[in-house]
């Protein structure tokens, strides 16, 4: 069931409706069952994984709470949990990625490959779900949460539709506190104005930023990436650029909407996405980017691969363990795992070469809080992550070496002027479209950036006939230019793959 399809548009005003009015000790069963239900929507089989998860992760809380101090037990509890749920992940993400590297090594050898024994559907949002079940279990190992006794309440935190199949991964202080929370609460008020409109509004955003941009940009992303070998260094850069914007809007509108649709009901998530490609260096980017993934590598790994606490070494080695680990987090080709290297290289020559740079700016007389400086910095940031968005969305290894060698051996400026960047998929209308549609995320952003506001926050404080102004502007272009229909198939959010 995908947030912009028409089942989902009939599913939410009705699972809200019943929560409101239902007494309180029914909410959150009334929200279990709904959730189950958006999941098995998309695949009943696999609701026993998620069951599963959840059974393994509350017990082991539970254990854990009967352990007196962190000691022996206690780690061979979290070992199991981290053990059972991972071997779960692993089997189903990265089975034919080991099958694959195995055969590959055995037909170098001459050997005979091993034949693939069965095929099977990677289920939905199995790598979100359990990275936030065993953030749990490690909550409860480091006594920041006490365990949770109600498996109904455990389970809604795993099974929270809003953000279940691609986030934002919740921490149990923040979203499993406020299920506690629902059988202490009154009755909830059905028609508590502010909150609604802030969060339809929130999810109108993320539509708009779903249906009219990212799966627009799709089209020509797709268009060029697909057939790269045909085009030279303005087209690939275009490409480029417009898939990280497709990437950001496609992803980003999915954790708006997930907070929208949540704050309908009373839940705050944590943001997922601030500003990203505004960051003046790629350390800021990761603060800024998929920022509850981010947090869960910093505090469920880096951290305890001993972070910055050891010798410069071995904190870079950490780094650029965390960064390999994201980038095959987010899918099971070598690839990815390129793309991870990549931020983690970003990441230790910043580090390693943070002291130098600042003493050349002073000794430079180099204004750092100048605009010049800021948008140069800026600038520089947002070209490296192009650089490494290539390997994120080539389809192979040798696919994303090949393309940035066009990039730089097939020249053609011209194309910036003959009307090339025209043909590629979008049509003149579309494009239009798509400039109007950019305007209005730039103008979104720069509050964002500049007013450290979200939209719904800003639009409170104005007047009503702005705020008016905008929902029909919002709408309008919704229903006016957003990709769906009979003749277009409806896109899945981009990160359901991961």
């Amino acid at each position: 069931m995908l947030f912009h399809s028409l089942e989902f548009l009939i599913f939410f005003p009705v699972v809200v409706f019943v929560y409101f009015i239902i007494p309180k000790k029914l909410k959150i069963f009334w929200l279990l069952a709904a959730s189950y239900y958006f999941y098995m929507s998309w695949n009943i089989r696999h609701t026993g994984l998620i069951a599963f998860s959840t059974v393994v992760t509350w017990v082991s809380g539970l254990l854990l709470g009967r352990c007196k101090k962190q000691g022996r037990k206690a780690k061979w509890i979290v070992i199991v949990s981290i053990v059972i749920n991972l071997s779960i992940l692993l089997f189903f993400k990265y089975f034919d990625f080991f099958l694959h590297n195995i055969n590959f090594v055995l037909e170098k050898a001459g050997t005979e490959p091993v034949q693939k024994p069965f095929d099977f559907i990677l289920p939905v949002g199995i790598s979100f779900y359990t990275f936030q079940a065993l953030g749990y279990t490690i909550d409860v190992y480091r006594n920041d949460i006490k365990p949770e006794k109600n498996l109904f309440r455990y389970a809604l935190f795993v099974s929270f539709f809003p953000q279940l199949v691609a986030g934002p991964i919740e921490r149990s202080k923040n979203l499993l506190e406020q299920i506690q929370g629902i059988c202490k609460m009154e009755r909830v008020k059905l028609f508590d104005y502010e909150r609604i409109a802030s969060g339809l509004l929130l999810m109108l955003w993320g539509f708009f930023q779903k249906l009219v941009i990212a799966d627009r940009l799709c089209i020509f992303v797709d268009h060029v990436y697909g057939e790269w070998y045909f085009y030279g260094t303005v087209e690939l850069i275009a490409a480029t650029a417009a898939f990280s914007i497709q990437i950001y809007c496609d992803f980003a509108s999915y954790s708006t909407i997930a907070m929208g649709a949540a704050k309908v009901m009373g839940f705050t998530l944590l943001e997922n996405f601030r500003t990203p490609y505004f960051s003046k260096s790629i350390r800021e980017f990761w603060h800024r980017w998929h920022i509850s993934l981010s947090a869960w590598f910093k505090d469920y790994l880096y951290i305890p691969l001993g972070g910055s606490r050891c010798g410069a070494v071995r904190r870079y080695l950490n780094l650029f363990v965390t960064f390999l680990v994201s980038g095959l987090w987010h899918g099971a080709s070598w690839h990815y795992v390129c793309w991870g290297a990549i931020h983690g290289i970003y990441q230790i020559v910043g580090t390693m070469t943070a002291e130098i740079r600042h003493s050349l700016r002073k000794k430079a007389g180099i204004n750092v809080r100048a605009f010049s400086f800021r948008a140069g910095q800026t600038a520089v940031t947002y070209v490296l992550t192009l650089f490494a968005l290539v390997f994120f969305r080539a389809e192979s290894l040798n696919s994303a070496f090949g393309f940035i060698k066009r990039i730089f051996t097939k020249p053609d400026l011209w194309a910036l002027t003959d009307g090339t960047l025209c043909e590629l998929g979008l049509a003149d209308t579309e494009i239009a479209v798509l400039f109007s549609a950019l305007i209005i995320l730039l103008l979104v952003s720069l509050i964002r950036e500049y007013k450290n506001e979200a939209l719904d926050m800003f639009l409170a404080r104005q007047s009503t006939w702005f705020r008016w102004l905008v929902i029909v502007i919002l709408f309008s272009f919704i229903f006016l230019f957003g990709m769906y229909g009979p003749e277009y198939n409806e896109n899945q959010f981009i990160y359901f793959q991961f």
